[in-house]
Parts: C-alpha cells; structure tokens; sequence
C-alpha cells in the first residue's frame, strides 16, 4: 500500500451582479425599476465514482473553477446561474485543506458533498423598490465563490502482484508497464520493498502494480525478505506469477513455480487461492519464435497447464505486455470492455 497524493486549488463561481435599469416604453415617461439579478456562482462538488483508483489526472492540473453567475439584465432578466463543477475521486480519498492541515471530508462510496459553495447572485435595482423609493438606483454585486487549496490523499492498494523468484525480472515489467522506477541489478533482493505503480491500459483505464521482493524457500517463516511482503501480496486481487524461460543458475522454471506456490499455500490458503496468471518472462533471451514456443510449451507440460493460459512476454523488449494489460483488465473488471485487435500472447498448440 502506498499513498497517492495531489494538491490543488478549488475555486466556486461568483456570483453576478445585479443590474440597474428602468422600463423605457412609449407613453411611460417614469417607467419603474426593471434591473434582473445575478445568477448565483456553480459550486464544486465532490463525488465518489467507483472504478477510479488514482488520483494520476490530478497531478498535471492545479485549478479547478467552476462557473461565474451571470449578471442580471434589463426587463427583469436574471442572470444564468453557474454550472457546478462535480470532481469525480476514488471512494477513500482524504480532503485535507492545505493551509490549516484540517480534515475537510473522508469520502466514501456514493458521497457527494458540496467542497466550495458558489457566491450568491446580488440583487438587481427592481429588489430595492419601495413605496418611499420607487426609482431605486441600487445594485447589489455579486458575492465571491469560495476558494481554498486542499490536498488530496489516497491510499491505494495494488490490484495486481507481481511474484516470482529474485531475478525473475519483476521490476523490470514493473518499469515497463508504469512511470515507477525501481531499482534494477543483476543479483537476488534488489528490490527490497514493494514498489508501486499505475499502469495505463489506455486513455481511461488503468491498473495498479506492486512488484513484491523475490521469495525463496522458507519465506513463509521470515527467512529472505520475509513474510511482511506476503502479507502486502494478501490485499491484491490478482498474481501475476512470474517464471524466468532459461533462468541463469540453471534451474528449472517449473520447479522455480512450485516453491513459490508452496510458500504462498503455506502462508495462507486464502492468498494461494488468489487468482494467478502465469508469465513467462526474458522471451527476448532464447532465439527464434520456435526456440520459445518449445521452451514455454515445456514449462506449460511439466506444470499441466493450457498454454492458452500462459502468456509469454519480454519485459526488457517490451514485447507482449499489451495483451498481458488487456487480459489483466478483463480478468479484474470482467464485464467491461476491452481494446479491440489485440491478439493473445498465449503460446500456440502444435
């Protein structure tokens, strides 16, 4: 879990002014007092939208105004109230105001709460007319918006794991897929806590990472890094498990599987049961399309599993992580659409 944070300005509408006129028409040489009011300023509301998950838009656009009241006109017209402005953030999300560090709100699912509220319209001449002041030459100017910074927080929680073994290229497809930048080297634990980051699908879908540190043997009881990291993997919604193709210590791949299911049963048998999807990583290392048809269809046979199940991706190329993005999405929000054209990574039947 980590925090996802935004600060920006918030500014209502004003309100317009009111305005000051007096009826002008044949055969009424002392028309009364006609002057419309101001339209009352838009507010800015908050709203919880389920399926965000980031504040990632926030980051590149630091004033948010909703509309101005329009000012009143002659023959008693009012001005156009403001359109509000609804700001749509992940339930969850905390609304700090920035100068005084105050909780403004803690929004929940379904919330939508008025955050800055519009100026009111101000009265236009023909409010102000009385029996002892029947030409009133008064207006009333529009009352100013509220407008204040806050700082949004949200603590986001990964929706995909990324397991394997120390080497099994973990960061590096974390790298590829997001603007994360772990720290990647050629030996075990370089990661030595969960790194986070947003992926994006497309223009209006994303998802959320967590390369977890490498397991081995015995991290079930605390040895390597341990089982705090287990604990992180408890709270994604999907495993993306990892195998290096041709691991350089010459191991097997299909074994490299096991002790890393072994210690995710061992742990828990809820996190075992987690949805998993097997990738097989460093395609870009063995040689030709056959070389790494044979090699993945090797690891599907000695794990009994479908190679329409399996995707086969280069991390460090860039090679497949598109389908890997779509497939992950219509697993986690199945259902929705996804991008058409995009044809499975999964190794072919012979």
């Amino acid at each position: 879990m980590f925090v996802d944070q935004a600060i920006i300005k918030l500014r209502a509408g004003n309100g317009g002014n009111g305005c000051v006129s007096f009826r002008r028409e044949k055969f009424e040489a002392k028309g009364g007092p006609n002057g419309g009011n101001g339209g009352d300023g838009g507010s800015v509301v908050i709203q919880a939208e389920e399926g965000l998950s980031t504040l990632y838009d926030f980051r590149h656009q630091a004033l948010w105004a909703a509309q101005h009241g329009e000012s009143g006109g002659r023959k008693q017209c009012s001005g156009a109230a403001g359109e509000d402005l609804i700001i749509r953030l992940p339930p969850g999300t905390l609304l700090y105001n920035q100068a005084t560090g105050e909780l403004v709100h803690d929004l929940q699912p379904g919330d939508r709460v008025i955050i800055a509220k519009g100026g009111r319209g101000g009265w236009g001449n023909e409010h102000y007319k009385r029996p002892d002041n029947q030409a009133p030459k008064d207006a009333e100017d529009g009352l100013p918006g509220e407008e204040f910074t806050i700082r949004l927080e949200l603590k986001l929680i990964a929706e995909v794991g990324i397991v394997g073994k120390p080497n099994a290229g973990k960061s590096t497809l974390l790298a590829a897929l997001t603007k994360a930048t772990p720290k990647i080297a050629n030996y075990p634990f370089t990661t030595l806590s969960p790194q986070l980051g947003v992926a994006e699908v497309d223009a209006t879908r994303r998802l959320i990472f967590a390369d977890i540190p490498g397991l081995i043997e015995g991290a079930a009881e605390g040895a390597g890094l341990g089982h705090d990291f287990l604990r992180h993997i408890e709270r994604t919604k999907q495993i993306v498990h990892l195998l290096d193709l041709q691991p350089e210590d010459g191991s097997n791949p299909a074994d490299n599987y096991r002790v890393i299911r072994e210690e995710l049963a061992r742990y828990s048998e809820a996190l075992a049961e987690k949805p998993e999807l097997v990738v097989l990583n460093k395609a870009d290392l063995i040689g030709d399309e056959k070389a790494i048809a044979k090699a993945a269809k090797a690891v599907c046979r000695e794990l009994e599993l479908k190679t329409t199940d399996v995707l086969v991706i280069s991390a460090a190329s860039r090679q497949g992580l598109q389908p890997l993005l779509e497939k992950l999405w219509k697993r986690l929000h199945p259902g929705q659409r996804t991008q058409k054209g995009w044809k499975s990574a999964a190794v072919e039947e012979a």
